[in-house]
């Protein structure tokens, strides 16, 4: 039998069977890290996405990784096949934020120690992180305290022009970010992702509008609702 029989012979029968319970187990825990992974993105996280859709993918990532793993630790052949599909399939996902990129590394991170049965590690340096997060949450909230909220401005730009509602907007709001503009013919109406610092922000930056025009119509909703 020559070398390359050897290593055929390898690939077929380098195989071992998944412990069932050992992966009940772990996806039961990888569960219960995912959900807290969420909550503490959904509180923490000072991105100006929707935090709940967004956050919405952890478990589905976090298991598909789980058990992609699983798989193919199983057999040298398939972590090669696996290396193939990847160099096909691309993953495209829109992160615009760098923290939004942090957390969903963490969720991979989650699966990948999870499907490798790494079970204390993973949870000793979820715990780890989950308290560093948390910390610098509470000792931030204490300096600031932010809102995030949705902006809708609707205007006539006959009688006020776009660019004075944007440098209004930036003044009282340096964290913003643009993510509706409709223009019609006698209106236009622009929606943007704040960030509150100062309730009575609010108050002065409706006030400046109506310096502009009181025809201008504003709306604030809570973005985390």
């Amino acid at each position: 039998m020559n070398k390359w029989q050897l290593f055929q012979k390898f690939l077929i029968t380098q195989n071992s069977q998944i412990d069932i319970n050992n992966f009940i187990i772990n996806s039961l825990i990888l569960v219960v890290l995912t959900i807290i992974l969420e909550y503490t993105y959904y509180k923490c996280a000072n991105t100006m996405s929707n935090k709940k859709i967004f956050a919405g993918n952890f478990i589905l990532t976090a298991f598909t990784t789980m058990v992609i793993i699983s798989i193919v630790k199983t057999s040298l052949a398939l972590s090669l096949g696996l290396v193939g599909a990847l160099s096909i399939v691309r993953y495209r996902a829109a992160i615009k934020e760098p923290e939004e990129l942090s957390y969903l590394f963490f969720t991979i991170a989650l699966g990948l120690g999870m499907g490798a049965n790494q079970l204390f590690i993973t949870v000793l340096a979820s715990f780890i992180l989950f308290v560093i997060v948390w910390g610098r949450f509470f000792i931030s909230k204490k300096n600031n305290e932010y809102q995030n909220l949705f902006l809708t401005i609707t205007q006539n730009p006959k009688v006020v022009e776009f660019e004075q509602i944007s440098n209004l907007v930036n003044t009282y709001f340096p964290k913003n970010k643009l993510k509706r503009f409709d223009e019609g013919k006698d209106s236009i109406e622009t929606s943007y992702y704040i960030d509150l610092k100062k309730i009575n922000h609010l108050q002065n930056f409706k006030n400046e509008l109506q310096k502009l025009s009181a025809s201008i119509n504003i709306a604030f909703i809570d973005n985390h609702v």
